[in-house]
């Protein structure tokens, strides 16, 4: 699905029957951080007026998510709280590139693949939850990360070529795809 190489394994599923409650927690604290890396390429790319316009719309949208989320923990009179991160992101992000412009490529398409793995995921939450308002909820939900995902991907060939950029885009849907394998004991929405 979109730039993955691989599909979530049941074992997410089994952690999800397990502690639904974690992994809607993690789903909020997912979208902040989802509005933070966005905030932070607008910082990082000032001069870049059209991935700056890109961002702007994606941290609104981000923003509006972790609002609807918590929202849904307040119905569902879970507390939201800090948890313990999974080890997702911060095993994707030490692939980043350390020289510009492999380091803006990176950024975008972790960012991009993130947003992928989340739409996948939520397909899944949609179809394996029996509640229609998760079910809505999470459906509702598919679209913008499908749409966030293809933002990312295009905004990263204004720093390469097609070539660079989808051979990049391969090799970090590889990698993406052994850090899920590997998953994390902890439920999370990327665990």
């Amino acid at each position: 699905m979109l730039s993955l190489q691989s599909t979530t394994s049941d074992r997410w599923l089994h952690q999800v029957d397990e502690s639904l409650d974690k992994i809607l927690i993690d789903h909020a604290h997912c979208e902040k951080k989802a509005a933070s890396t966005a905030l932070n390429l607008i910082f990082a790319y000032v001069e870049n007026e059209e991935l700056c316009l890109e961002m702007t719309r994606i941290v609104n949208e981000e923003l509006e998510h972790f609002h609807l989320v918590l929202e849904l923990l307040k119905s569902r009179q879970i507390r939201f709280r800090r948890l313990k991160p999974s080890v997702y992101a911060r095993l994707f992000n030490e692939l980043v590139s350390k020289q510009e412009p492999g380091r803006a490529i990176d950024r975008l398409l972790i960012a991009a693949l993130i947003e992928a793995r989340s739409c996948e995921r939520f397909l899944l939450l949609r179809d394996h939850l029996r509640e229609a308002q998760l079910q809505d909820f999470y459906g509702g939900l598919v679209e913008s990360e499908a749409r966030h995902h293809a933002t990312y991907v295009r905004l990263a060939h204004d720093y390469g070529t097609s070539d660079l950029v989808e051979q990049r885009l391969a090799e970090l849907a590889a990698k993406e795809s052994q850090i899920i394998e590997v998953g994390d004991s902890q439920p999370r929405m990327h665990s």
